[in-house]
């Protein structure tokens, strides 16, 4: 049969050859540090005969696909350990995750203490090199095989009639699973039992809480030893940790999950925010509207979010009702049905347009309570929302103005760790969309013309779109390399008709305008989380929510601090003192800890001379600067936006 590797060659091997044969066929190296076989697309084990003519490419324990293997695999080694160790322990579930695995047992009650047992027997079991089989069975051989394993003959019951039924024998572990697998274990060279938490069955909180166990693996001990060095630097600087610890905001179950509370502290960073984005924006042509945070059903029903987006509404009423006379209102997800109606008050003429709306809304969308993580995914949040309404042949010109204002603000706010990525609908699952193929096709057709005149790399993902059009994405990684979408530019041809806003055109005919639906700087909660990951709550002077902590040497110095804090606040600077009653090495800590770009101390002599001594986060020390050059200096930081200071 004939075999066609990656580069186009072509070469003959015997029928029923495997991956493993191609693989060896090349070198002994590769055959050693190979994981699966992709075969025309589909990924197998390495032990599979390939029977007929085919693409092949062989997948390494270094690609992202061969990792995935090794710790789906690894998954099943810590379940043989399992086992092994407590054998009235059921099975439930054991994928592969983006940075390790995890598996589910039930009869099992797991402290900390018990790990190092866990991984010890995982150990002894990569040495024993543990071969992994896999089996075709029926599905009533299936059902008899697995009879004293609950979770796995529910799984059985659950897979479709047709489905093709496998199990994978490694040692005395019997596993249900499609594959596909190491070899044999011994290619699992780094181990490690992360963490132990509770889960419930398939995620559904109505059913049984089981111990689940977190754990990760990789071909050699370096990679293990670089990603553990990089989940310390990732705890360290986790905003969910950090933003804690800074006092920017806390959580409490008695007021819900996904509903942070946001200090004076986190406050004024928040503000901070919003009044340069409120500001860029209005100089840039916009028009803030202020609309309420609720609605009626019907104005979700015109837009289509009630049909396509009801369950991660927050419904006041009976959201089933039939009757026309009970009022249904729902909390928003969005702003744009609001800003349309105020686009309808009054008609408009080609020469008004583009009308660009912005607002800082708050928002409320039901997500599930396992997604919510810090200030990343909330139930209520604040997007810097806006619309633009425009004709067909403003359409290129507005979305760039819309890219050039979001990269000024990335640029300023220095984030740079981000991607581009074109998000298109899904014609194979058109439940979840306006469903108008034509009008999709236009809708992507010029978006894609967009992208590439600009220039910008871009990836595509099919079924990413929103209900309504297709989108550009600006994804970022949070300090655990979790992908998030920051900020979102959309293109609609849709809702213009539905919502039957028109502007008269050169020949006094009514036209539909397009609306670009536009974050600036997206949701602020989740930009704040990425700028404490980002700055490790070190953040630039004009950002910082304290930007300046006075200290005083003794008590007789506090009333000029405190006179030196008013002046420093009525030029919109932000200052506090430290009046405890503690050394002045103690007060420099903490005013260190808490990541305060400026600190100023006075003495006696600086009172006397009218002077600051300023030593920034960086530890640099400038002795004797006149407060009025002092002021001067943080404005001018403040005003420039910079991002790094220095009073030398």
């Amino acid at each position: 049969m004939k075999i066609t590797f990656p580069d186009g060659k072509i070469s003959e091997f015997p029928q029923n050859s495997t991956g493993y044969d191609v693989a060896l066929s090349i070198s002994e190296g590769l055959a050693r540090n190979s994981a699966a076989v992709k075969v025309n697309g589909t990924l197998q084990d390495l032990t599979a005969p390939i029977t007929t003519d085919s693409e092949i490419s062989i997948i390494t324990l270094k690609d992202s696909e061969g990792l995935d293997v090794l710790r789906h695999s690894a998954a099943h080694v810590m379940a043989l350990a399992v086992k092994r160790l407590y054998p009235e322990s059921k099975l439930a579930f054991g994928p592969a995750t983006e940075d390790g695995f995890f598996y589910d047992f039930d009869d099992l009650h797991l402290t900390d203490a018990d790990i190092p047992a866990i991984e010890e027997e995982v150990k002894k079991i990569v040495k024993e090199k543990v071969e992994f089989q896999r089996i075709v069975v029926s599905r009533s051989q299936a059902l008899e095989i697995f009879k004293d394993e609950p979770y796995k003959i529910e799984r059985i019951n659950d897979l479709p009639e047709d489905e093709i039924i496998t199990y994978y024998k490694s040692g005395d572990l019997i596993d249900l699973c499609r594959g596909p697998h190491l070899q044999n274990s011994g290619a699992i060279k780094a181990f490690k039992v992360m963490r132990l938490a509770g889960a419930y069955w398939k995620g559904d909180s109505n059913n049984k809480m089981l111990q689940r166990i977190y754990g990760t693996a990789f071909s050699d001990k370096k990679d293990l030893k670089d990603y553990l060095e990089m989940r310390e630097r990732a705890e360290a600087n986790d905003h969910n940790k950090l933003g804690r610890e800074l006092d920017l905001f806390v959580t409490d179950k008695r007021v819900g999950k996904g509903l942070p509370l946001l200090t004076p502290r986190g406050s004024t960073l928040k503000r901070t925010l919003i009044r340069f984005v409120e500001d860029e924006e209005l100089s840039r042509g916009y028009e803030y509207t202020t609309t309420p945070f609720m609605a009626n059903k019907e104005l979700y029903q015109v837009s289509g979010h009630w049909d396509l987006y009801k369950d991660g509404m927050f419904i006041l009423g009976d959201k089933e009702s039939q009757d026309d006379k009970e009022e249904v209102l729902s909390l928003r997800p969005m702003t744009c049905p609001h800003q349309y109606i105020v686009y309808n008050r009054r008609p408009h003429t080609y020469k008004e347009l583009p009308v660009r709306y912005a607002e800082t809304s708050t928002l409320f969308r039901n997500e599930a309570s396992g997604s919510m993580h810090g200030l990343i995914r909330i139930r209520q949040f604040t997007l810097s929302e806006g619309h633009i309404m425009c004709r067909p042949d403003q359409i290129e010109e507005e979305f760039e103005a819309v890219l050039d204002l979001i990269n000024y603000f990335m640029k300023t706010l220095d984030l740079k760790d981000y991607s581009y990525r074109f998000s298109k609908w899904d014609p194979n699952n058109t439940d979840k969309y306006i469903n108008n193929p034509e009008a999709w096709e236009h809708s992507q057709s010029v978006l894609k013309k967009i992208l590439d005149k600009s220039g910008m790399p871009y990836t595509e993902a099919e079924g990413e779109a929103a209900f309504y059009g297709p989108k550009l994405d600006i994804q970022m990684k949070n300090v655990w390399g979790k992908e998030d979408t920051v900020i979102t530019v959309q293109l609609d041809y849709a809702l213009a008709d539905r919502f039957d806003m028109k502007y008269i055109d050169a020949n006094g005919e009514e036209k539909r305008p397009v609306i670009i639906h536009r974050s600036s700087i997206g949701c602020y909660e989740r930009t704040m989380a990425l700028l404490i990951e980002q700055y490790g709550g070190k953040f630039p002077f004009w950002l910082a929510p304290d930007q300046i902590r006075i200290l005083t040497i003794n008590d007789s110095c506090h009333p000029a601090a405190e006179a030196l804090k008013v002046k420093l606040s009525r030029v919109g600077l932000r200052a506090d003192v430290d009046s405890r009653s503690e050394t002045l090495k103690k007060k420099v800590r903490t005013a260190q800890m808490m990541k305060i770009p400026v600190i100023l101390t006075i003495g006696e002599s600086e009172v006397a001379n009218d002077t600051v001594s300023v030593r920034t986060l960086d530890g640099t020390v400038v002795q004797d600067v006149k407060v009025d050059d002092f002021i001067n200096k943080c404005l001018i930081f403040d005003r420039n936006r910079d991002l790094e200071i220095s009073f030398k």
